[in-house]
């Protein structure tokens, strides 16, 4: 994983995620890519076609549409018409949040 020397983070790339699937799985990195890529293609189709995925645990990846607005240009200031559009949309499920953030979820679960 490399560095990122604005947020002091770790990013993580797909060739990374590939080999610990790899070596998590016990798979070549051919077929963890082949699984890797099966996942976010049927995923993809989906949310394309208007269906929600759920991974319980993980999260919901749906498809979510933006109405038409005004917006200004950033170099001139003059409004422009931004039309509708519809957008992937990715909603983080309550485990995937307490990983991220456990003081957050015990403080949801005191409520």
């Amino acid at each position: 994983m490399d560095r990122n020397p604005q947020t002091h983070t770790f990013d993580m790339n797909r060739a990374q995620l590939v080999e610990i699937l790899a070596s998590k799985n016990d798979l070549s990195k051919t077929a963890a890519n082949a699984v890797l890529e099966t996942l976010t293609e049927t995923i993809q189709t989906a949310v394309k076609k208007g269906d929600t995925v759920q991974l319980v645990g993980f999260g919901t990846f749906k498809s979510a549409k933006r109405a038409a607005r005004t917006g200004k240009n950033p170099a001139t200031g003059a409004a422009l018409k931004i039309p509708a559009s519809t957008v992937p949309k990715f909603v983080p499920g309550a485990k995937f949040k307490a990983v991220v953030d456990p003081k957050a979820a015990k403080r949801k679960a005191g409520k």
